[in-house]
């Protein structure tokens, strides 16, 4: 009896600490336009373990489904980060941010503010 019960809560344990292979999240990432919104999606789709990622050009909001066994968060940042795009913990090293076309720079004012109009 006491062997069952050692495996059921060993059974209950594994299944409330296993990762969740189609996890829902949500990233601030910094962009202005279309050609942000293709980026951004790509960085993360290309990310192993990503299965969709949908970036809203006004509200800055990436929407991610992910495998948790394959990928994190931090892991998905860096890759979008990579390719000049800011989040909420990881900034884009100057050289990825100055790869971007001109017209997504998005840490420029004047470029944000042309796209507001």
């Amino acid at each position: 009896m006491k062997k069952i019960i050692v495996v059921l809560a060993i059974l209950v344990t594994t299944v409330t600490f296993a990762q969740n292979k189609n996890a829902k999240a949500s990233l601030e990432v910094d962009g202005v336009c279309m050609m942000c919104k293709d980026r951004i999606e790509k960085a993360a789709i290309r990310t192993k373990g990503v299965k969709s990622a949908i970036w809203n050009v006004k509200t800055h909001e990436l929407k991610l489904i992910f495998d948790e066994r394959k990928t994190n968060l931090e892991t998905i940042s860096k890759k979008i980060a990579s390719v000049g795009h800011d989040t909420k913990t990881i900034k884009a090293t100057d050289e990825a941010y100055n790869s971007v076309h001109p017209c997504c720079k998005y840490r420029d004012k004047e470029v944000v503010d042309d796209h507001d109009n």
